[in-house]
């Protein structure tokens, strides 16, 4: 029986076929790997998602977290099916499985370990959370923290002992980092090898995972700003530190130790992610008094007034992490769609009237056919443009020409904001079409479906809103070094034409799949998207120019949403123009199944390319219209 997690074949067709992650064993932190070893970490992967995560998320959706007194505070209480959960996932080594080998880590290649994250979280997003907000922890710790915070906090993330969240949003700042009150006062206390001890007292709003008794302890990554010789906090982002700031003190052999002065106010309740505690905390509001004093004791990671770029470490990986969140969300309601169409008899084709005739399977009507194929190059396309990140996030770290990791990381920078933003909106609408194809059955909870929706609803404002994102790729992205970042997709996007045009011919005799005819035809399909592809592009930078000779930046970005969804149905065309030159070229030999999956492939392309690139073109016009309709909007017509 096929998975309704993701599809295996696909998940292989990407990482092996298209992004030849296998070829990264030649490298020297791979080389104990190739596709045996990749294939036996995803074949763990895929068991604990389906055996212990997959099996409550309904039940972690229906009965939440909630709140109780104990221990002279608010603690959280949660379904034992989520520890055990954790439990296994941590057993069998995976929180570790991108790390060094000395790490007793795997030393997995990022686009690997994404492809193990996109299991659990498909499967069971609220109890995966737990941990990628962990693995995202202790990797900005690893980069930025000191050696006794590796050893006191790092060490006992990855054996999965503790558990990490990042605290950054406030009640009155939200996105709007630079207005957060938080206070950090030095303790003249000193801390262990010279560490640089603070006592924190402020309140953070959203935190994810703030609140547990999931793991011996919990560490908070915490913004908060020093103050400054008079007393006041500096104004603006400048002023904002970056703190690890424990729920428990560790004891110098690494026991757990005092109650840090960390507590839970109260839960916010999501529409979805339910089964993850989503927290508001109080730091220093003196339930607890740490070697008998007043504050949430924390220990200064990096320099003073550099916490914005320590915490970016953790919030770049963390936009991948939900673009890949989206994706998988969508992907996984696509194929419980899917399964449910080709399963339920209704109706008969228009041509049909005898009502004495059995009904038809719903995948045998056309619009229930658009909307299936409306998903797959949603979530498909969605995945694939993650996968392709992650596969650069590996480029930029291990390629041995410097060239390349430059390259590499231009690419990274410049695909970020969209990789985070297109799945957060359009695999969220293959959410909203795999409900229409259940009908009725689709809003009910007995179903997943009308889950997976709300569950995916979030990741459109997690790690910044499609506005915040939009003005980072127009506003920032497209100008940085001089426009390197835009210059090096350009020539990306370019190759994958060319190569498209100087690739595609026509065999002269029939193969077992296709004619002669088919082929040409195909030929000529693909021919057709690169000519599309390539003038889209063309557009894009013709508007871009036009935006930026505006000479005013309110009316450059005024529209920058539209801009982001704009470039983003480009970019995903390209990945889909990717995949499909690919199929086409493999499918002459392919037999069964594998000639079927190439050719969905090719048809989820050519769906893209008539139903969804055209839509690009009227954005591209109203951008480059400069039109002011939104921006000349007052509080008082509304």
């Amino acid at each position: 029986m096929q998975s309704t997690i993701l599809s295996r074949r696909d998940i292989e067709f990407m990482l092996y076929e298209w992004l030849d992650a296998q070829a990264l064993g030649q490298r020297a932190r791979f080389q104990d790997h190739n596709r045996e070893t990749f294939d036996a970490a995803i074949d763990t992967a895929e068991q604990i998602a389906t055996d212990l995560f997959a099996p409550h998320n309904k039940k972690s959706d229906q009965q939440e977290p909630h709140a109780v007194q104990g221990d002279g505070c608010l603690r959280v209480q949660i379904i034992p099916e989520v520890k055990t959960a954790l439990d296994a996932f941590s057993a069998a080594g995976l929180m570790a499985a991108g790390q060094d080998f000395e790490r007793d880590g795997m030393q997995l290649p990022t686009v690997v370990e994404k492809v193990l994250s996109a299991y659990f979280t498909a499967a069971n997003v609220s109890t995966a959370a737990y941990l990628f907000l962990t693995m995202s922890n202790a990797n900005t710790l690893l980069k930025h923290g000191t050696p006794l915070q590796v050893r006191r906090f790092v060490e006992p993330m990855f054996a999965g002992k503790f558990f990490g969240t990042m605290c950054l949003s406030e009640p009155q700042a939200g996105s709007s980092l630079s207005d957060i009150t938080t206070r950090a006062e030095p303790d003249p206390m000193p801390g262990e090898e010279g560490e640089r001890q603070f006592r924190l007292t402020g309140n953070k709003m959203w935190i994810s995972a703030g609140e547990h008794d999931l793991a011996g302890n919990i560490v908070h990554l915490v913004l908060a700003k020093i103050p400054g010789p008079d007393g006041k906090l500096v104004p603006g982002v400048k002023g904002i530190s970056l703190f690890v700031v424990p729920k428990f003190l560790v004891n110098e052999d690494g026991s757990v130790g005092e109650r840090n002065d960390v507590v839970l106010a109260g839960l916010n309740h999501k529409m979805g992610n339910r089964g993850t505690s989503n927290c508001l905390l109080n730091f220093g509001e003196g339930k607890f008094t740490p070697a008998g004093k007043g504050g949430a004791i924390g220990y200064l990671v990096g320099q003073p007034g550099q916490g914005l770029a320590c915490m970016f470490h953790m919030m770049n990986e963390a936009r991948i992490a939900v673009g890949l969140g989206a994706a998988v969300l969508g992907y996984t309601g696509y194929l419980h769609a899917l399964d449910y169409a080709r399963n339920r008899p209704q109706g008969r084709h228009p041509a049909q009237k005898d009502p004495a005739q059995p009904q038809l399977p719903i995948i045998e009507h056309t619009d229930v056919r658009r909307m299936l194929l409306a998903q797959k190059a949603y979530v498909e396309g969605g995945l694939g443009l993650v996968l392709y990140s992650a596969r650069l996030v590996d480029e930029q770290r291990t390629a041995e020409a410097p060239e390349a990791r430059e390259h590499a990381g231009r690419l990274l920078d410049f695909l970020t904001p969209i990789t985070k933003s297109w799945p957060s909106q359009w695999c969220v609408e293959a959410n909203s079409l795999a409900i229409q194809v259940h009908g009725g059955y689709g809003y009910t909870r007995e179903y997943n479906v009308e889950q997976f929706y709300r569950d995916n609803r979030l990741n459109a404002i997690h790690e910044g809103t499609h506005g915040i994102h939009g003005l980072d790729l127009l506003g920032r992205k497209v100008t940085l070094q001089d426009g390197a970042l835009f210059k090096s997709f350009a020539g990306e996007l370019r190759k994958t034409v060319r190569k498209v045009r100087g690739s595609v011919a026509v065999p002269r005799e029939d193969s077992a799949n296709l004619t002669v005819a088919q082929a040409g035809q195909l030929a000529a399909d693909l021919t057709a998207h690169a000519g599309a592809l390539d003038a889209a592009w063309g557009r894009v930078e013709q508007v871009t120019q036009t935006l930026y000779a505006a000479g005013d930046m309110n009316k450059t970005l005024a529209n920058a949403s539209a801009y982001l969804e704009a470039v983003g149905h480009v970019v995903v065309a390209w990945i889909w123009l990717q995949q499909a030159l690919l199929a086409a070229s493999h499918l002459p030999a392919a037999n069964g199944d594998d000639a079927d999956f190439y050719r969905g492939k090719l048809q989820a392309c050519r769906y893209f390319f008539h139903w969804e690139l055209p839509k690009v073109e009227a954005q591209l016009a109203l951008l480059e219209s400069l039109d002011t309709t939104t921006l000349d909007m007052q509080d008082r017509w509304f």
